[in-house]
């Protein structure tokens, strides 16, 4: 976010945003040319691409560009509000021993000097440095999600999806985070990993008592992910059926990985069904028959909603309220359920979820 050193950078909160509009108003005015419909165009994304997909949808200039979406496992309630943006920026330049005076050496300096840069800590919410789509009042005129849904969104039909433990991807059950895990420790170690402020002893309570048969490891990545990034989609779904947007799908994948017994069902798994390359290196799908069914299914479904708006199952109902249908993806099955995490879903409720970036 560079605007406080002058009109020249006006737009730089949302480049990465820009660039996909332009790339969608080349589709737009050349797609008919390879065969394509520019009046049936799809966007979809996972994780940071699902978040650019919600934040689209409530950019003026994307307008019309596209007819459907989807987003996996990645939201964008909020976008990062100009002051926080500014400290992120300013703690970049401390880092890279940059005076404000010196800000055209951003243009020239080697990316990888950038990228080092990024180690610095986040002066908003701790770790290392967030950017990412900022309230500009120009290009992004508001928030995507609140405190609503984007009113040129309501009419695009969206499916959203979340992977039943998000967090067994990123935080290695054989690595030290869980090395001598018990009830006792529980709480110490979710705390740095959620992002909603609740206690944690309270939370590995409630845990304990609703899961008696469970283990500190289930509820440790089952808290992490209700806790982390999954009230992002509920708030999201939730908002468009408010709104009125009848055209929502919700979908919860829950098989488990075949190949790794301790992976379960973790962010970016969902990847390989969809684009139906289970066989890819890194992919922890597997090719059995189980996988392949479910790879159908969700290749169905996402065909069909780029198609005809509607996605290609007659099982998948639509997401309102109170219900919350979901479809639940199993091991080459799926079924709809309504509201099928309440109790979470209402548990990590209590206190306001806070967009990471904001």
């Amino acid at each position: 976010w560079l605007k406080p050193f002058g009109p020249r950078y006006a737009d730089s909160g949302n480049l990465g945003q820009l660039d996909l509009i332009l790339a969608l108003e080349w589709v737009h005015a050349h797609i008919a040319e390879f065969g394509g419909d520019p009046a049936r165009v799809m966007v979809f994304g996972q994780s940071g691409g699902g978040a650019k997909i919600a934040t689209l949808i409530a950019m003026p200039a994307a307008k019309g560009l596209f007819h459907s979406a989807a987003t996996m496992s990645g939201q964008q309630v909020t976008a990062s509000g100009p002051a926080n943006a500014w400290k992120r920026t300013q703690a970049l330049l401390a880092a890279l021993k940059l005076a404000p005076s010196d800000v055209e050496m951003l243009r020239t300096m080697p990316v990888q000097h950038l990228v080092d840069g990024l180690a610095a800590t986040d002066p908003v919410i701790g770790g290392s440095l967030y950017f990412g789509p900022v309230l500009d009042m120009t290009n992004l005129p508001r928030h995507p999600f609140w405190p609503d849904a984007a009113p040129q969104s309501r009419q695009i039909p969206m499916i959203l999806g979340n992977t039943r433990e998000e967090t067994r991807a990123f935080i290695d059950p054989r690595g030290p985070k869980l090395q001598g895990l018990d009830w006792d420790n529980l709480a110490a170690r979710i705390a740095p990993e959620i992002k909603i402020d609740l206690d944690v002893h309270w939370v590995v309570a409630q845990y304990r008592a609703h899961y008696p048969d469970w283990t500190p490891q289930q509820a440790f990545y089952s808290a992490t992910t209700a806790g982390r990034s999954w009230p992002g989609q509920v708030i999201e779904a939730d908002e468009r059926a408010k709104a009125g947007a009848t055209a929502t799908w919700v979908y919860q994948f829950d098989r488990p990985s075949p190949l790794d017994p301790l992976r379960g069902a973790a962010h970016t798994d969902d990847i390989p069904y969809v684009f139906g390359t289970l066989d890819a290196p890194g992919s922890m799908s597997g090719t059995d028959a189980g996988a392949q069914a479910t790879s159908r299914l969700l290749m169905q479904a996402f065909t069909g909603l780029a198609k005809t708006g509607l996605p290609g199952l007659a099982a998948w109902t639509p997401y309102t309220l109170p219900d919350r249908a979901t479809l639940v993806v199993g091991d080459g099955q799926v079924e709809t359920v309504h509201d099928p995490r309440q109790w979470e879903r209402e548990l990590w409720a209590r206190a306001p979820y806070v967009q990471p970036g904001s």
